[in-house]
């Protein structure tokens, strides 16, 4: 048996980072989103929102497009199929992790 301590100091640290967890687990919610709605969920600032979503997009997590809607700029963000697989990947290893934590003893 793999060590689970290992396992959790080795998790995908692209995804595991907080603020990227939230804004992925937000995206595998809903279909489409906007960049200030997807910002007011988080808490994120508009900058910080924005480094996360190009790491998450240069990984092809999520895409983003951007329109002029009244002279005004608009970014929509989704979760590419990929990314909702990788999130869902990441809450089961998490939810497998946490149960062998629970049932983990040390060996004597």
């Amino acid at each position: 048996m793999n060590n689970i301590f290992q396992e959790l100091a080795n998790l995908d640290r692209l995804i595991h980072e907080p603020a990227r967890l939230a804004v992925l687990t937000a995206l595998a919610s809903c279909q489409k989103t906007d960049f200030l709605f997807l910002q007011r969920l988080t808490g994120l600032s508009a900058g910080n929102l924005s480094v996360h979503l190009s790491k998450l997009e240069d990984a092809g997590l999520v895409k983003s497009e951007k329109k002029i809607v009244a002279k005004r700029t608009q970014t929509h963000v989704n979760i590419t199929e990929e990314g909702r697989d990788s999130i869902a990947r990441y809450w089961e290893k998490i939810e497998t992790l946490r149960n062998d934590a629970e049932n983990w003893k040390l060996d004597e």
